[in-house]
């Protein structure tokens, strides 16, 4: 819940933020994607972290860090755009280690949907109280956002005592300094899988992104004010919380997934376009439908990641590869997003880019849900490297084109 109200309580308050810190046009842009491009350049911190310190510690130490960075980003002088860099690597050292954290639990499709959802709710909060926040305290900028720092305490002393429990991983953590880790290397098929985990994270991070930092700005060109514009923002996270619990469960049914995955894209498209067309009366409906549909590709994305590991090691890898290339391409499409509209001053070119990347989507994502798993542990069995050979010639074991929900 934590992973996401550090950006989008500054996303519902741009207004307010560029005003109080004196911010010219290239450094509200900049602030409003750099948590997005530090996720791509920092993922391998989180898998790093946890072969020396456990799974445990390093989500706690996360939380620390994300919690010092909201606080002194805003009461430092001059440090809004280091922070909210440091904001972004602590986001993105967490959300790595989710999916292999859950691997190691042996998490089912309720508790990964439960886990992709608390995204959603950390986002509807804090784009929701953001207004509030920044009224009760008297319009302060920095008390608002500031704020946020709080929970992140909770979480980190929640993980402190689960990590003084983890007795297994503390035991599993002293073999490998004796020189136990696991050798990962990617098996025969598996650079297919990983470049299309990459791109599917990537494609619907890229549209959840320029949804969340460019929406505000576009219904505020439409005349929208600010209270308005927070509370759809909020809508966009509160509509997918279902959705995201559910899709996860989805994606172990086969049949259904071949068709319910490539259609998320689709319907991120069509949501776009009616955003683009819609009126005052319409934004209700047109955000909760966008919140729904760009959830549950999120929900499906973190599904695919554990669900294509053959173990957590595996998830760890696969997590730290698919999240951070496609954070960067995230960051990258949504930065162009925004430079598109700057440089046309119109909005038609940037709802067309990010409508040619909601079709990418769909396409990426049927290719991806018949990938069989894969296993980068060293030594994993002649059956899945000759599984994943027949995935590359377009066959999954038994001819059968099997998805990654089987597993």
């Amino acid at each position: 819940m934590n992973l996401r109200p550090a950006i989008t309580s500054v996303a519902a308050l741009v207004g307010e933020v560029t005003a109080h810190f004196e911010l010219s046009a290239g450094e509200v842009t900049a602030l409003v994607t750099l948590p997005v491009i530090a996720f791509g350049f920092t993922a391998p911190l989180g898998p790093w972290l946890a072969r020396r310190i456990g799974v445990a510690g390093a989500l706690g130490w996360a939380m620390v860090a994300l919690a010092a960075a909201i606080a002194l980003r805003v009461l430092l002088p001059g440090q809004l755009l280091l922070g909210t860099a440091v904001v972004g690597i602590a986001i993105m050292a967490a959300g790595t280690l989710l999916p292999q954290y859950l691997k190691s639990l042996n998490a089912g499709g309720l508790w990964v949907g439960l886990s992709s959802m608390s995204f959603g709710v950390g986002a509807a909060l804090g784009a929701g109280l953001a207004v509030p926040l920044h009224r009760a305290t008297g319009e302060s900028v920095p008390a608002a956002l500031a704020i946020w720092a709080v929970p992140a305490i909770a979480a980190a002393l929640a993980m402190g005592l689960v990590g003084a429990r983890a007795g297994r991983e503390r035991r599993e953590l002293t073999a490998q300094r004796a020189g136990a880790l696991p050798r990962l290397r990617l098996p025969a098929g598996g650079v297919h899988t990983l470049a299309l985990v990459t791109l599917v994270f990537g494609l619907q991070a890229l549209l959840y992104f320029a949804v969340t930092a460019w929406l505000p700005v576009f219904l505020a060109d439409r005349g929208e004010p600010t209270a308005v514009r927070g509370w759809l923002l909020a809508w966009f996270s509160i509509a997918g919380f279902l959705p995201t619990l559910v899709t996860p469960i989805i994606a172990r049914r086969p049949r259904v997934l071949r068709w319910f995955g490539p259609g998320l894209g689709l319907a991120v498209a069509i949501g776009l376009a009616w955003l683009f067309v819609a009126d005052g009366g319409q934004y209700l409906f047109v955000v909760g439908l966008l919140g729904a549909v760009q959830s549950a590709a999120f929900g499906l994305a973190i599904s695919l990641i554990v669900g294509l590991s053959a173990n957590a090691a595996t998830a760890g890898a696969v997590s730290a590869i698919g999240q951070g290339v496609g954070y960067i391409l995230a960051g990258a499409g949504s930065l162009l997003v925004g430079v598109v509209h700057t440089a046309s001053g119109e909005w038609a070119p940037s709802f067309l880019l990010m409508g040619a990347f909601a079709i990418s989507l769909s396409v990426a994502t049927a290719l991806l849900v018949r990938r069989p798993p894969i296993d980068m542990v060293a030594g994993d069995s002649e059956a899945n490297a000759e599984a994943n050979a027949q995935a590359d010639a377009g066959a999954a074991p038994g001819g059968r084109g099997e998805p990654a929900g089987r597993s």
